[in-house]
């Protein structure tokens, strides 16, 4: 092989590595999937770097962060996680609350139970029930926030039984949809997901937990879309997008 082959061959290799290198790794908690989608959709209209979105849980998230993982810009499911990045050095700063988060009941039409937002009907609701679906308290804040509703409800020990753990709340609502669990606890943004609509009825649940505070931080050394698309997260159509999907706006 002659040297021009090789010296181009190496450059070649050399741009494909440094266009490997400014991908854009977002991490992004399942319960936001709806609304990040387009909220990618927006941003990439006048930004066309090259984004690598990956969906699933907080806590796992924060643990490959802990562990090396080369992710970007980290969009939570609630404060704890990327707090506990910062105070290990993780992070550039301690981030913001792009959003504040709800609770909401469902379950499949087809398994005819009523739902409202009365401990009464709830209680009722959970005796029917086989299954009760949950994202792992340990690993999705929405799961914490569910548990804790329970509790404060007294509605626990009727439900603990019931119970099966999905690893992220978009799983545990996709157990309700397949009928896998008859009732399941999730975010009301995905309960407003036009895809889960004609399988699913919802009940909001505003009270008996604490307020799900989402926070987004940006990993040490961030691409320049990590920050450009850290910045239109709280520009006014990003928050727009998330209030359309059941979020709140942090003031």
């Amino acid at each position: 092989m002659s040297l021009r082959k090789i010296l181009l061959i190496l450059s070649c290799s050399l741009f494909a590595g440094l266009t490997h290198a400014q991908a854009t790794f977002v991490v992004v908690a399942a319960n936001m999937k709806d609304a990040f989608s387009e909220i990618q959709n927006q941003f990439q209209k006048e930004n066309k770097g090259e984004l690598k979105v990956i969906y699933g849980s907080s806590g796992n998230f924060a643990s490959q962060i802990m562990n090396g993982a080369p992710f970007h810009l980290f969009i939570s499911a609630d404060e704890q996680y990327p707090l506990e990045l910062f105070k290990k050095g993780k992070t550039i700063n301690e981030g913001t609350v792009y959003a504040i988060g709800k609770l909401a009941l469902i379950t499949n039409k087809g398994k005819g139970i009523a739902l409202d937002g009365s401990r009464g009907k709830m209680a009722d609701a959970i005796k029917k029930a086989n299954k009760i679906a949950l994202a792992k308290p340990e690993l999705a804040p929405y799961g914490r926030a569910s548990v804790e509703y329970l509790k404060a409800n007294n509605l626990w020990e009727l439900a603990n039984s019931k119970i099966v753990y999905a690893d992220n709340i978009a799983m545990a609502a996709m157990f309700v949809t397949t009928g896998s669990a008859d009732i399941g606890f999730t975010a009301l943004s995905i309960a407003k997901s036009s895809a889960l609509a004609r399988q699913i009825s919802s009940v909001e649940l505003n009270d008996g937990y604490q307020p799900i505070k989402q926070r987004m931080v940006l990993i040490k050394n961030p691409t320049p879309d990590a920050i450009r698309l850290y910045e239109f997260m709280q520009a006014p159509k990003a928050k727009e997008i998330l209030m359309a999907h059941g979020y709140q706006i942090a003031q």
